[in-house]
């Protein structure tokens, strides 16, 4: 089967050089960008972890996790070997502490975090490692409102709906943030499923009761899409993560809801890639791609989810305590190198 994924993407990296303008940015690096693309990937062909350099699929997973445990500390993610939001941190670290203060250095700070140091707070109880009201508040409790549990019930509830929202650009938060943000929302749309998809999925032979025996063990009867919505794309380190992560979001999602992942749609606005990632940029473009990998779940995730109908949060929690080794499986996964290239903060 072939891989789409990995062709949009470096597709998308080409016109970026090829047509990119030169424009400033708030990290002082600079950047070629364009405005306005779209990426779509059939998640029948595969999951959409490119593999034209390695990716580091156990920080995607950390990420997404954290950001579906309603957290906004680093905490979590620094224990779990995940640096990504370190820089971001560290630079609201600098901004909040008394100007009387001597500022720890980077790695003192990562260590004040590990060992659980919460001495160096402002008088309205900031604490160490914390990024504001990120997307993990904002998915999981907007003015106490819950968006990702709201979503899957309405899911089960109202499946063709026009409203399965789920939005982190609040505009009365942003500038408590540490970085407003950049994937700012996403929307799910379901379909049914034919009667010849369902006999695929079913995989057994037919007979006059075959759809009453279908329904009978749980056979899904709809496919669900994801779009998100991007207002700033840094191309060559995070749109790859973002690619997966709402891949694995998705299939999480359908999981929850007992549906089959259908099509993830990436809606991009401005489309940029650093100067200081051209030279890789152009290394990646010339390699060829690896088939897909694929995402399984286990027949024990299977089992607590479809016959236990285990809640969300109680996923969220066991995937958590298990570090995902009993949850979902990556199968198959082949890749090129990694690519190494600085981060822009």
């Amino acid at each position: 089967m072939s891989n789409r994924i990995d062709a949009q993407y470096k597709e998308l990296l080409d016109h970026i050089l090829h047509f990119g303008v030169d424009k400033k940015d708030r990290t002082g690096t600079g950047t070629k960008s364009i405005f306005g693309w779209q990426i779509r990937h059939n998640m029948k062909e595969g999951f959409p972890l490119l593999t034209t350099k390695k990716m580091a699929w156990k920080t995607i997973v950390t990420e997404l996790l954290w950001f579906l445990r309603g957290d906004t500390n680093i905490k979590y993610l620094v224990d779990n070997g995940c640096h990504i939001w370190d820089g971001d941190a560290y630079q609201g670290y600098l901004k909040r502490i008394n100007g009387g203060l001597e500022p720890a250095s980077k790695e003192r700070f990562i260590e004040m975090i590990k060992n659980n140091e919460e001495s160096r707070v402002d008088a309205n109880g900031w604490k160490i490692g914390e990024l504001g009201p990120i997307y993990g508040k904002q998915w999981r409790n907007w003015n106490e409102i819950d968006q990702i549990i709201n979503l899957i019930s309405e899911l089960k509830t109202n499946p063709d709906s026009r409203r399965l929202m789920v939005n982190a650009w609040n505009v009365g938060e942003l500038d408590q943030m540490v970085l407003p943000p950049c994937h700012y929302g996403f929307q799910v749309y379901t379909r049914e499923l034919s009667q010849s998809e369902r006999f695929n999925l079913y995989a057994q032979p037919h007979h006059d009761h075959i759809e009453q025996e279908m329904d009978e063990k749980g056979v899904p009867t709809r496919a669900i899409s994801l779009m998100w919505n991007q207002r700033s794309v840094d191309t060559f380190l995070g749109l790859p993560f973002n690619i997966a992560s709402y891949g694995l979001l998705l299939e999480i999602i359908a999981k929850q809801v007992n549906m089959i992942p259908d099509e993830l749609i990436g809606s991009l606005g401005d489309v940029h890639l650093y100067l200081n990632h051209i030279e890789q940029a152009k290394e990646q473009i010339i390699r060829t791609p690896f088939e897909l990998p694929t995402l399984e779940f286990t027949t024990w995730a299977n089992d607590m989810v479809m016959r236990d109908n285990r809640s969300l949060d109680w996923i969220i929690k066991e995937v958590v305590a298990t570090s995902n080794k009993y949850w979902f499986k990556l199968e198959n996964y082949q890749s090129h190198p990694a690519i190494k290239a600085p981060l822009s903060n």
